[in-house]
C-alpha cells in the first residue's frame, strides 16, 4: 500500500464496530467517530475543505475564545464596519467572558441558556441578549462548516425575546416646526429629507448630485456612508431592497433648490480646496459630513430652537413612517420608499399605527354599508 499524503486523512473501522476517520495537519491529529462510514467521511471532507479555506486547523479541546479569535478577523471583509465593531464589543464583552473557557465542542444548550441568564440578571436588556445570542448563533455555525463541532447549540435554543417599544417620532405639527427652525441651516435641506422620505441617515449623507432629479422631483438612493477607524466611505446600501427611486415632495424639492445655490457659493469660498465628491451634503470643502458633528453642531440645537424634545436623526425615518402610514398611504408603498425588506417589516414595526388604520377602515366600511339602498 502506498503512504498518504499529507493532509490526505484516513477512514477506518474500529474494533468496536464503529467508525473513525483522522485527519493530521499542521502538527495537530483530529478524529472523528461515527456510527457509519458516510458520517465520518463527509466530517473529513469538511474539515479538508475548511482549512483550504483558511480555517484553522484546531484540536477537539480548542476553547471557545481561541475559535473566537480565529474566527472575528475573518469577518470584517463580509460585515459592514459598524456591524463588525458590535459583533467585536459583544464578543469581548459578553461570549467569550461567559463561554471562552469551554471547550467550543462541548458548548450545549445549557450553556447558551447560562449565558442569557447570567446577561439578563446583570441587569442587561433583553435586546442585547438576543443580538448577543444571534451572534453565537452565526459563530459556531461556521464551527460546524469547519468541522471543529458537529451541531450549534445556539441553534436548539430560543433567543431571548426583544423588548417592544415604540419609537419616540414627532407629531405633524412638530414635524412643520422643525422644518420651519432649520430654514436657513446649513443643512435645512436634509431634514425636509428625512421627515418626508424617511431616508436613513447615512443614506442622505451619501446622495449624490447625479442621482437627484430636482426637475421630476425624485432620488436615487445608491449608497449609505460608513464610518471606519478614521476614515469615511461610501458603501454599498444597507439591503437590496435599500437602494431604491424616492420620490420627493415639493417642499423637499424647494429646499434642495435653496441649498445647492449655497452649496456653489461655498465651493467658490473653498477654491482650490473644494473636493469634489459630487455630494448633496457635504462640509465647507465638499468632503463627507461628520455624523457626530451633524447631530452636535445643527440637529440637536435646531430641536432646542424649535421647543421640540431630544430625539435621535434616527427617530425622523421612524416619524416620517408614523405620518405615511396615518395619511393613509398604502404599506406596501411607504415599504418602498423607506427601502424596508419586505412589507412585514413595515407592517410589524409600525403595527401601532395600522391598528388605527384598522378603525378607519372599519368606519368607512360602516358608512358604505348604512348607505341607503337606491329604489328599484
Amino acid at each position: 500500500m502506498t503512504r498518504r499524503g499529507h493532509g490526505e486523512g484516513s477512514v477506518y473501522r474500529r474494533a468496536d464496530g464503529r467508525w473513525e476517520a483522522a485527519l493530521q495537519l499542521e502538527g495537530l491529529r483530529r478524529r472523528w467517530v461515527g456510527r457509519t462510514r458516510t458520517e465520518v467521511a463527509q466530517q473529513l471532507s469538511a474539515a479538508q475543505h475548511a482549512h483550504e479555506r483558511g480555517a484553522p486547523m484546531s484540536g477537539p479541546r480548542q476553547t471557545f475564545a481561541r475559535f473566537w479569535a480565529d474566527w472575528l478577523p475573518g469577518m470584517r471583509t463580509l460585515l459592514r464596519p459598524r456591524t463588525w465593531t458590535r459583533y467585536e464589543e459583544l464578543g469581548r464583552v459578553h461570549l467569550v467572558p461567559a463561554l471562552g473557557r469551554l471547550p467550543v465542542a462541548r458548548i450545549g444548550p445549557s450553556h447558551v441558556r447560562a449565558m442569557h441568564e447570567g446577561m439578563l440578571a446583570a441587569g442587561l436588556s433583553p435586546s442585547t441578549a438576543h443580538h448577543a445570542h444571534m451572534v453565537l448563533h452565526r459563530a459556531p455555525a461556521e464551527a460546524v462548516r469547519w468541522g471543529l463541532v458537529a451541531r450549534n447549540a445556539a441553534g436548539l435554543v430560543t433567543a431571548p425575546r426583544m423588548a417592544e417599544h415604540r419609537m419616540p417620532t414627532l407629531s405633524g405639527e412638530q414635524a412643520q416646526a422643525l422644518l420651519e427652525a432649520a430654514q436657513g441651516d446649513r443643512f435645512g435641506a436634509i431634514y425636509a429629507l428625512a421627515i418626508s422620505t424617511g431616508m436613513r441617515q447615512g443614506e442622505l449623507l451619501a446622495l449624490h448630485w447625479r442621482d437627484v432629479d430636482l426637475q421630476g422631483g425624485s432620488l436615487g438612493v445608491t449608497g449609505t456612508l460608513q464610518r471606519g477607524k478614521g476614515t469615511l466611505t461610501i458603501a454599498e446600501p444597507k439591503t437590496p431592497r435599500s437602494r431604491r427611486k424616492v420620490a420627493m415632495a415639493p417642499q423637499a424639492v424647494d429646499a434642495l433648490r435653496r441649498h445647492r445655490q449655497a452649496q456653489i457659493a461655498d465651493r467658490l469660498a473653498a477654491g482650490p480646496a473644494w473636493q469634489d465628491w459630487d455630494l448633496v451634503f457635504a462640509n465647507e470643502v465638499g468632503a463627507p459630513v461628520n455624523r457626530d458633528r451633524l447631530i452636535a453642531r445643527s440637529f440637536n440645537p435646531l430641536l432646542a430652537r424649535a421647543g421640540l424634545p431630544r430625539i435621535r436623526f434616527h427617530d425622523l425615518r421612524h416619524t416620517a413612517a408614523t405620518l405615511l402610514l396615518a395619511q393613509g398611504v398604502h404599506p406596501k408603498i411607504a415599504s418602498e420608499m423607506l427601502g424596508h425588506a419586505n412589507i412585514a417589516v413595515t407592517l410589524d414595526r409600525y403595527s401601532h399605527v395600522t391598528e388605527t388604520m384598522q378603525q378607519g377602515a372599519a368606519r368607512a366600511m360602516g358608512e358604505l354599508l348604512s348607505r341607503p339602498r337606491p329604489s328599484a
